[in-house]
């Protein structure tokens, strides 16, 4: 009897452990982004997207970064998060600055979303014409694991800059540079995000403000990393804003850790597209999404799930 008992409690034990193994196993961490950005209530209507189209999935949403999102599947701390595929690509491969000089093999692709714009503005009254013009004046960027800090080392370098040559504030908000601008103490605000950025819209009630064109540096930028793109900011989109202006441009993309499985992710690709038109509520570009430009080549590979749902839509991806 005493045996019959104990082989029960074992039995009843496993089966515990493995429904709270399986429970485990339905929770995802998503990184999102900055404060004030995109990704942040994107990453909200992610989480309900996901959770109502599968079944028992729990999505935690965690603050994130272009950079520290890869580096956090790298290392297993989130199982899904927003990227930019300048940075990706580049840990993937191994080839980019600390940290991504080392292969990360643990990241696969599921979708490419929209564009992303590097937007660089200052005071209109400050007579900041160019990136040049900032040196020995304040210039607010994002902190380290940022995409956006990248791109303003990169944009600092092919004009001939660091940061030793600026006054720099990294900051963890885009609230915090823009209040920076506000007062004075910064003179040059840069952020990669979409348009229009809501910081920006906020830093253009309070001040008139000038987005300056980058069209002259972006031949060497694509030197630093060839997935640089050059794209517009129409005419209108910011208070004041007379003409169209040419910026530094890149895409955001969703990622995930190759090890979660098949199944879930091809439902959460799925999910994606179907619910195109409720996200676009936050960014407007969403609503021109479609299974091409999700499955853009970036160099990448796509997870297992993510191709399956591809190829049932006539897209044979890598």
């Amino acid at each position: 009897m005493m045996r019959r008992l104990g082989f029960t409690a074992v039995a009843v034990l496993a089966a515990v452990l493995g429904f709270s193994g399986a429970l485990r196993a339905a929770e995802v961490r998503l990184m999102t982004g900055p404060q004030a950005g995109f990704w942040v209530p994107l990453g909200g209507q992610l989480k309900d997207i996901w959770e109502k189209a599968i079944p028992g999935l729990q999505v935690q949403s965690l603050p994130g970064a272009g950079i520290a999102n890869v580096r956090g599947i790298e290392e297993g701390k989130a199982e899904v998060g927003f990227a930019n595929t300048i940075s990706t690509a580049d840990a993937v491969a191994g080839t980019g600055e600390p940290p991504l000089d080392k292969k990360h093999g643990k990241v696969c692709n599921v979708a490419t979303l929209y564009p992303q714009y590097f937007q660089v503005v200052v005071p209109a009254d400050s007579g900041i014409k160019t990136i040049k013009d900032v040196k020995g004046k304040g210039f607010a960027t994002q902190v380290k694991g940022n995409t956006g800090e990248l791109i303003a080392r990169h944009v600092l370098r092919v004009s001939g800059m660091t940061y030793s040559d600026v006054k720099a504030s990294f900051t963890n908000s885009y609230t915090d540079s823009v209040e920076q601008v506000k007062d004075n103490r910064m003179h040059m605000f840069s952020l990669g995000t979409g348009i229009p950025a809501s910081s920006l819209m906020d830093l253009a009630s309070a001040r008139d403000i000038h987005l300056l064109d980058m069209s002259a540096i972006y031949e060497d930028m694509r030197k630093i990393n060839p997935a640089y793109k050059l794209v517009t900011v129409p005419k209108g989109t910011y208070p004041k804003q007379d003409k169209d202006v040419q910026v530094i441009g890149y895409y955001t993309h969703v990622i995930a850790a190759c090890s979660l499985p098949e199944d879930t992710v091809y439902k959460m690709t799925a999910a994606i597209n179907a619910n195109k038109d409720g996200m676009a509520a936050v960014y407007r570009d969403m609503a021109k999404l479609t299974p091409e430009i999700m499955s853009q080549d970036i160099g990448v590979p796509f997870h297992p799930g993510a191709a399956k749902w591809y190829k049932e839509k006539g897209i044979a991806v890598k």
